[in-house]
């Protein structure tokens, strides 16, 4: 089989991986191109200069690709970057649910909804930025930790669908603070909180599938919990008593999660012997990455005080160290995965 057909389909073939195409491409470039040709040599001969592959076909293999690339169904255990993908985007996910959270309980203390608390002080009332009324972003709130939940119980494309509803508001907001100039510096941060924190992980929730490995329940369930009382609480605290100055933005705030994180996870990234450490050290290894970049970009926003821009260098360098501690468990777990499995070939589609 010659000719600019085949060409084509080798080419769209790409997107599969390296160990994928070895095994199974050239079956299944005969399978394509028995689905055109008729046996008619000139028929035939006339089909392989202008016929090309279908958007289904395409579409079909790039389905194939992101099942074996994010390691679903017909992969090896140890192909841990979908575990990472999934995990990283359950984290923000997860950060996410407790802003959300925080926000509601602002919103009910300011109310007077908690009786039992003395009254917030007026510069923790809720507002409401962009062209919508507060009621829209309590929408947002509850969204985020439905779609939280909606993860953690395996609706993932009902999760990712109320994600994607959250995240236009936030849209509307950074483009009205762009073209109406209510922006105070530049918009660079706010459209870096849109992409890295809001777009992305919505996007990447096309890594959960039926075949995925499941996330347990009760772990992340208690990790909403615990992220609330641990974090948002002590931060609402210090707010509530005059000290914010003492608090990071939420660019530095995200770059210290993360750190802590990786340095809890260290001893078993760094342990030869730690079994199943390598995909909690990839989705460390995004998540670092996603922190690093709205830190990065954020940035902008203190191009006029010297000593926060020194504070979010020093942020950027604690995470820095911080990843270089989890990255030993990253290239064990790549290189148990490097020359890729062999089975049953998965069908495109």
């Amino acid at each position: 089989m010659s000719g600019d057909l085949e060409r084509r389909y080798r080419r769209v073939l790409r997107l599969l991986p390296g160990w994928y195409r070895e095994q199974w491409e050239q079956d299944m470039v005969a399978a394509f191109l028995d689905s055109w040709l008729t046996g008619d040599p000139e028929a035939d001969q006339f089909i392989r200069k202008v016929a090309g592959p279908g958007w289904a076909e395409v579409a079909s293999v790039a389905g194939l690709a992101v099942r074996l690339h994010l390691g679903g169904a017909g992969t090896a255990r140890r192909f841990a970057w979908g575990q990472a993908i999934r995990r990283a985007v359950l984290a923000v996910t997860l950060v996410n649910a407790v802003r959300g959270l925080d926000g509601l309980v602002v919103t009910a203390w300011s109310r007077r909804l908690l009786g039992w608390l003395p009254a917030p002080p007026a510069s923790m009332a809720p507002r409401s930025p962009g062209p919508f009324p507060p009621e829209v972003w309590y929408l947002v709130d509850y969204a985020w930790i439905v779609a939280f939940l909606l993860l953690v119980l395996r609706y993932y494309r009902t999760a990712q669908a109320v994600a994607a509803l959250a995240i236009v508001p936030d849209l509307a907001r950074v483009l009205y603070g762009q073209f109406t100039g209510k922006f105070l510096g530049p918009p660079t941060g706010p459209w870096a909180l849109w992409v890295l924190l809001l777009l992305v992980p919505v996007l990447a929730m096309t890594a959960f599938r039926r075949d995925s490995p499941a996330a347990p329940r009760w772990p992340w369930l208690l990790a909403l919990l615990a992220n609330y009382l641990l974090v948002a609480v002590p931060l609402l605290a210090l707010q509530a008593t005059g000290n914010s100055a003492w608090l990071p933005d939420f660019s530095g705030l995200y770059c210290m999660l993360v750190a802590l994180a990786c340095l809890s996870h260290a001893p078993r990234a760094l342990s030869r012997h730690s079994a199943g450490s390598g995909a909690w050290s990839l989705a460390l290894i995004l998540l670092a990455a996603d922190a690093g970049a709205y830190r990065i970009f954020s940035i902008a926003d203190y191009l006029h005080d010297p000593h926060l821009i020194a504070v979010s260098l020093t942020e950027l360098l604690i995470l820095a160290v911080a990843v270089m501690l989890v990255v030993p468990g990253a290239v064990r777990a790549q290189a148990a995965t490097s020359a890729g499995p062999r089975q049953q070939q998965p069908q495109p589609g």
